[in-house]
């Protein structure tokens, strides 16, 4: 994994999405320039079965067409089923060290709140890690409380090597102070499931890191 993957992480579900319908949301942010995608299906009105299945099937295809990293929260079976390019866990899921040994080279991500959380994942070779959330968010329901910046510029201080994606409440507004704690990319849902222009606010992300990617259109 490059760790300018992390820069514009998408994460989304069905139950995410305010005004178009999900595929439809995912192929803008893709074709504007999202740099990773993964499809967090969770929720009361969650798919199940085989319609998730097709749905993630769907989403990784649509990741496949514009070269970007199709990631899998938490379902390693799913993920591993589907050749997926890597697997997000919480720590409320499987145990780091027992996920490594199912998924081998796949991508890992771990959420971390916590030192003893961090070495944990740095232990078992995980890829990256996701920090948050950062701000208040209304993406997840059993979310911890907001850390602001002081663990993600502990971490970044203590372990420049790793790559970090930072989630939780970021918008095109609060971005800048979290890149500058330290974060090599910022983990959005709400910024672009709940957005009337995609590509408008896929761009603003954009160039927050100074680039100007070109669009697929």
């Amino acid at each position: 994994m490059n760790r300018k993957d992390l820069q514009l992480y998408f994460i989304m579900g069905t139950g995410n999405c305010v005004h178009e319908e999900p595929i439809t949301v995912l192929e803008k942010a893709l074709q504007h320039g999202i740099t990773m995608f993964q499809l967090r299906e969770k929720g009361p009105n969650a798919l199940t079965g085989q319609a998730y299945e097709d749905f993630a099937r769907h989403c990784q295809k649509l990741c496949q067409q514009y070269h970007v990293p199709f990631i899998i929260n938490d379902d390693v079976e799913l993920a591993i089923k589907l050749g997926a390019d890597g697997i997000h866990i919480g720590q409320e899921d499987f145990p780091v060290c027992k996920i490594r040994e199912k998924i081998g080279q796949m991508i890992l991500g771990v959420s971390v709140h916590s030192e003893a959380e961090l070495q944990t994942a740095k232990q078992y070779g995980v890829d990256y890690v996701g920090i948050g959330p950062i701000f208040a968010t209304t993406s997840k329901s059993d979310a911890n409380p907001p850390s602001g910046t002081t663990f993600l510029q502990s971490v970044r201080s203590k372990s420049p090597e790793l790559p970090i994606v930072a989630i939780g409440g970021i918008n095109c507004f609060n971005a800048p102070s979290v890149l500058q704690a330290g974060a090599d990319g910022i983990a959005v849902i709400s910024a672009l499931c709940g957005s009337k222009d995609i590509p408008h606010t896929v761009a603003m992300f954009k160039s927050l890191f100074g680039e100007n990617k070109k669009s697929y259109i």
